[in-house]
């Protein structure tokens, strides 16, 4: 094990990929010369060459679509495009090509492409920057949606997805680059599709993904310290294909929900969790299930507006006490607690 950070996973998975097969290459803007925005192509670019590491104009559009039919002719092209904001205008080859056309060949043609893209807020990056649309993806069929939390899984689900010969949107949060943890050595990937659970307990159940997850696993850890409260938490890491399984048992378990989530509340990831609750494990549940989101507004600039209309470590708690208030299960563990 090495601890690295979420940042450094993801370099160094994308080197050894390129290492491992000649097929896999980069291409987006400034990931060569300037190394990435964000500095995860740092130095690939004078160890791998241009052929293999390609700036581009600043053309979502173009590029991502030279990326899907090289992806066709048997490459493996890891696109990075600066952040999910920009992917609006690589929609359409996204959405009617990259995820169709396995399906409208008949199985002639696979597109094994990733598209690596950042979101989130709280860097005041303003409205058409800071927007977390994975829902756009995640509802599209023929498309693969995932979103490490960790940097573990950061390098576990990139190896899956650089070598799953579907399309695969790898999401990124700019709030979880300089996160650490520790990373495994050896290079197994991933299941795409299947949820972690990272925390049992038999309390409540605390679903979340990509920089909620991350908020999950803390809140957990800080209840378990102040009120002796028992609580499971499930790492979706995958979007599409959605984990319904794991969910449905953990809450069957629980009998009780909090769904997590870096988006607006209205339509979102959110409800197709509380759906599925619903529609699995509607018996077991002893309280409704509550979901935690960001405010439905465009993000503001202002920092102090920007933080308040973000979900927030107060926002989880409030809405875990909440839900185990109505069943009556807090005020026991916090008794025994006292006891």
């Amino acid at each position: 094990m090495s601890v690295v950070t979420y940042r450094q996973a993801l370099h160094d998975t994308l080197r050894a990929e390129m290492l491992r097969d000649e097929n896999v290459f980069l291409i987006g803007e400034e990931i060569g010369v300037f190394e990435g925005s964000y500095k995860i192509t740092a130095g690939l670019l004078a160890e791998f060459g241009e052929r293999r590491v390609r700036d581009t104009p600043i053309a979502e559009e173009g590029f991502t679509g030279a990326a899907i039919g090289a992806a066709m002719l048997g490459l493996r092209p890891v696109v990075e495009i600066m952040t999910i904001n920009f992917t609006l205008l690589a929609l359409d080859q996204i959405v009617n090509h990259a995820a169709k056309i396995y399906g409208m060949f008949g199985g002639q043609a696979k597109v094994p492409l990733v598209i690596r893209t950042p979101g989130g807020g709280g860097q005041q990056l303003g409205a058409t920057h800071s927007q977390n649309i994975e829902l756009y993806y995640a509802f599209v069929p023929g498309m693969k949606v995932v979103a490490p939390s960790t940097p573990a899984d950061a390098k576990a689900l990139l190896l899956a997805a650089i070598r799953d010969d579907d399309p695969v949107l790898f999401l990124e949060n700019l709030a979880l680059y300089n996160t650490k943890g520790e990373v495994p050595d050896d290079d197994t990937p991933a299941e795409i599709g299947k949820a972690a659970v990272t925390r049992e307990g038999h309390d409540l159940t605390l679903i979340g993904y990509s920089r909620m997850a991350y908020v999950a696993a803390h809140v957990a850890q800080e209840l378990s310290e102040s009120d002796g409260l028992d609580i499971e938490v499930i790492d979706l890491r995958s979007l599409r294909p959605l984990d319904r399984e794991t969910i449905i048992n953990s809450v069957k378990k629980t009998h009780a929900a909090v769904v997590l989530e870096d988006d607006w509340l209205t339509y979102g990831i959110g409800a197709e969790i509380a759906a599925t609750i619903s529609d699995g494990a509607f018996d077991y549940l002893d309280a409704p299930v509550r979901r935690v989101a960001m405010a439905e507004v465009p993000m503001p600039y202002s920092k102090a507006l920007e933080t308040a209309a973000l979900p927030s470590n107060d926002d989880v708690r409030n809405a875990i006490y909440q839900t185990l208030d109505a069943i009556g299960r807090r005020h026991h563990k916090i008794g025994q607690g006292h006891d």
